[in-house]
This record gives structure tokens, C-alpha cells and sequence, in this order.
């Protein structure tokens, strides 16, 4: 067939040269010469005024993190933690040994504690994103789990995997009930919370109040509270709130346990310090002859020795206070040694330890004794590869902490360091098979197969139990 196509396809069409009315007017130039007219002073003093102006709103940020305290500052922080998923952990984390290790050692701590009981109910204290759900699952024990952590994304993480939970479940499975609540453990009465007061707490446990030590109770079986205690030791009214919270909320016989930084572990560190920097303590209460005594200012802080009898609860310290306790910015990423003072005088910086994993670093004055007295607003920084960034927590002295604990009816009745619970548990007849499902150790050999770097990081906690008595 010949070619039928239109003789004028193939040519470039003409382009017009007619401009839309529409179209908005040439931008005009500006006049020659027209930025001479801002001097190289007025320019000067304009990026002057800039920098100011930057630097108040510097200041300003600082000041508002101040004043929301350092739970707003952990809980923003854990709310932008990714969540990775299961399969990320134990194949892509870089500390997918420790993962497990730490997994293990809570699963040992719920199984030794659960008791023989059936249908007993659970409250998580610092839920985060519901980590722990399917050791409670496992158990095949739980009737009710009460979830409730300060990070509003971390509870709708926590809700959203217990739902995926209750999708997996077989033909004729059965899972416990469970809710979430966004709520501040240390700072809010979990009694606010409807299941809780449903189920049961008492408003009225604590020191000073006789019937309800001989009749109160609430009605959970077990509150547990993995790795997050050590944020109530800011001060005294929250470590007292979050007893509050504890106590109230178990029954008689209830078991309170949990997994938190080993204050042991922080003395031996600053005691090692003060040996290496050629310190020595001489008058008794873990300062120099020639030191000032600058440690947290409390209301407590009346004797050398800190006396849980009393009634302590004080608000929370100013800037002054804090300055006092050597809480200021330490710009060096390693503050070890001395720093001159604007006055002349010679100041001690923090000090810092860890390894590629794991870091702690004290940013101010430290007890060379290494026994924190009093025992609230000891604040640290930890970091932890892949998990947390190097956010403030604080010391939990633990012949303290124990002492306040007998205030709310709280009797002691296991503490051990990770690896003692390992060699304690690891031979367990479900333990031990679990460890290898887990990855903690081999199947044939049964060599440990977490690193020694993640051990040492690991030796960072202990775990414990109290008894509602």
C-alpha cells in the first residue's frame, strides 16, 4: 500500500511568537550597585545579631528540656527507637548475642518466680513496645497482663503486637487478655487506670499507715520491671511513687521482679577511678580533706548517713542544685582527669568506661568511697549499640533501694548478677533447651555463643525478686 501519510507530519511546527497576556511581566533587575548600599558594618552586625539570636534560641531549648525533666527526654527517646522486627534481631543486630542473653536471663527470672499458680494476673511497669509478651505467653499461666510505659509509641507498638499475637493463635489456643495504657509508673497513681482499680490497688501502703500493712493489698499476682527502675531514682518522691505503685498493686504473697543496672558494678568503677587519679578518701564520708562537699542536695542529705525512716519527699532540684551535684555539659568525648574553673580552681570531670557495645559515663563529681549517699540523683549516661542513645539514667544504690523497699512491705528474696543467673538457670530441664532455641549457646557443643564484649555488657544488670509480705 502506498504511503498515505500527511505530507506535513515529520516537520517542526512553527513555535509562536505571541506571548499569553496571562503570563506575569519580566522580573525586573535589580539597579547596579543597588547591595552597596549595606555596608560591610551593617553586615557584620547583622550576622552579630544572628548569632545572638541563635544562641538564645540555644539556650531557651536547654532550659525547656530542663524543665521537662528527664522523663520526657527518655520517653522521647525510646518513642523514635525503630522497631526492626524479630528476624532483624537475630540475624542483622550486632548484638543479637546479647539480645538473647538478656532475653534468657528475663525468661529464667518469670519462670523461677511465676510459682505453681493458674490465672494469675500481671503488671508491666515499663512495658516499652511489649517485648516480653511472649515470655508471659509461654507460660501458659497468665489470665490478665496490664501493660503501661510513658512512651506513647511504644504502647502502640506493645497493643499492635499482642493483636498480631492473638491472630497467630491455633485452633483451640488460647492467650491471656491484655490492655495498654500510656501512664508515667514513677510520677501517676496506676490506680487512675480502670482494670487496675478493677482488679485492685491500695492507695494507702507505705510507711505510716499500720491497718493497711496488716489488711491491705491490691489484687495483681506479680509487677515486673525490666530495665527501667533506675529512671525513678531522680529523686526521692518518684522512687517513693514508684514503690507506691508496686506495693499497692500486689497482694499478700505477690512477687515483685525485675532487672535493673547493678549499682555494684558503678562503685567498683568509681572507686578504680579515684585510685587511678591519685585520690584518696580521709575523712570517712568518700570526699578529700580538701574537696567541698557538692553531692546531691536533698532534703535527706541532713546526716552522713541516709535514714529511710524519715519522711524525705523534695521537689525536684534547680539548675543551682544540679551545677552542685556536677551535672554540667562535658563537651570532651572522654571527661576523665581535671579541668581548670573559671575561678582558678581545679574541678574534676566525669569519667567514662565500656567497650564497642556498651558505654556509661558519669558527667560530674563522683563519691571516691563509691557509696552514693544520698541515694537519689546520682545521674549517669548509658549508651548500648543499636538500643540507646546515650540517654541519662540514674543510680540505684541497692542497700538502699532494699531499705526503702521494707517501707511498702517489700521483703527481699533474690538478687543475682546476670552471669551468676546464667550458671544458676542454664542447666534447667526447659531453661536449658531454651537457650539453644534462643541462640545463647550451641545445640552440639554447648559453648556459650555470646561474645566476651556482650558478656561484659551484660554484667552491667542484675536481676531480682521481692516478696509482698
Amino acid at each position: 500500500m502506498a504511503d498515505t501519510a500527511r505530507p506535513e507530519q515529520g516537520k517542526k511546527r512553527a513555535r509562536s511568537t505571541s506571548r499569553s497576556p496571562s503570563r506575569s511581566p519580566p522580573r525586573q533587575r535589580k539597579r547596579p550597585g543597588a547591595s552597596a548600599r549595606f555596608s560591610a558594618a551593617d553586615q557584620q552586625a547583622h550576622r552579630a545579631r544572628q548569632r545572638e539570636k541563635e544562641a538564645e534560641d540555644e539556650r531557651r531549648a536547654h532550659q525547656e528540656a530542663a524543665q521537662r525533666g528527664v522523663h520526657d527526654v527518655v520517653r522521647q527517646h525510646y518513642n523514635m527507637v525503630p522497631e526492626r522486627g524479630r528476624e532483624w534481631r537475630v540475624t542483622d543486630s550486632k548484638i543479637k548475642g546479647l539480645r538473647s542473653f538478656n532475653n534468657w536471663v528475663k525468661s529464667s527470672i518469670i519462670q523461677k518466680f511465676i510459682g505453681e499458680e493458674r490465672n494469675l494476673k500481671v503488671l508491666d511497669m515499663g512495658c516499652g513496645k511489649g517485648g516480653d509478651l511472649m515470655k508471659w505467653k509461654s507460660s501458659r499461666k497468665i489470665e490478665l497482663y496490664v501493660g503501661a510505659d510513658p512512651a506513647d509509641v511504644s504502647i502502640t507498638q506493645a497493643r499492635a503486637r499482642y493483636n498480631d499475637m492473638c491472630k497467630k493463635l491455633r485452633r483451640h489456643e488460647r492467650i491471656f487478655h491484655a490492655e495498654f495504657y500510656t501512664k508515667d509508673c514513677f510520677g501517676e497513681w496506676l490506680g487512675e487506670i480502670g482494670i487496675v482499680k478493677e482488679v485492685g490497688i491500695d492507695p494507702g501502703v507505705g510507711p505510716g499507715n499500720a491497718v493497711s500493712q496488716r489488711w491491705g493489698g491490691g489484687g495483681f499476682d506479680m509487677v515486673t520491671m525490666m530495665f527501667c527502675m533506675h529512671y525513678a531514682f531522680e529523686s526521692e518522691a518518684k522512687a517513693r511513687g514508684m514503690l507506691r505503685n508496686v506495693a499497692g498493686a500486689l497482694k499478700k504473697g505477690g512477687r515483685f521482679i525485675g532487672c535493673i543496672p547493678n549499682s555494684d558494678v558503678l562503685s567498683a568503677k568509681v572507686i578504680e577511678h579515684h585510685k587511678a587519679t591519685g585520690k584518696h578518701v580521709s575523712n570517712g564520708n568518700g570526699l578529700s580533706d580538701d574537696d567541698d562537699d557538692d553531692r546531691p542536695t536533698f532534703a535527706s542529705d541532713d546526716e552522713d548517713n541516709w535514714d529511710p525512716e524519715k519522711s524525705l519527699d523534695s521537689p525536684k532540684p534547680d539548675e543551682g542544685e544540679a551545677e552542685g551535684r556536677g551535672e554540667k555539659k562535658d563537651d570532651s568525648d572522654k571527661g576523665k582527669g581535671k579541668a581548670q574553673a573559671e575561678d582558678g580552681q581545679v574541678e574534676e570531670e566525669g569519667f567514662e568506661w565500656g567497650n564497642s557495645i556498651y558505654r556509661v559515663k558519669f558527667p560530674g563529681k563522683t563519691p571516691e568511697d563509691g557509696t552514693f549517699r544520698p541515694p537519689f540523683g546520682w545521674k549517669y549516661f548509658y549508651f548500648l549499640e543499636e538500643a540507646v542513645e546515650e540517654v541519662p539514667e540514674y543510680v540505684v544504690p541497692w542497700e538502699a533501694f532494699r531499705a526503702l523497699a521494707e517501707d511498702y512491705n517489700l521483703e527481699l528474696q533474690y538478687r543475682k548478677p546476670f552471669r551468676e543467673v546464667w550458671d544458676e538457670q542454664k542447666d534447667d530441664r526447659e531453661l536449658g533447651p531454651l537457650s539453644e532455641r534462643m541462640g545463647v549457646r550451641d545445640r552440639v557443643s554447648g559453648r556459650l555463643l555470646t561474645t566476651e564484649e556482650e558478656l561484659n555488657a551484660a554484667d552491667f544488670y542484675h536481676a531480682f525478686c521481692f516478696h509482698k509480705v
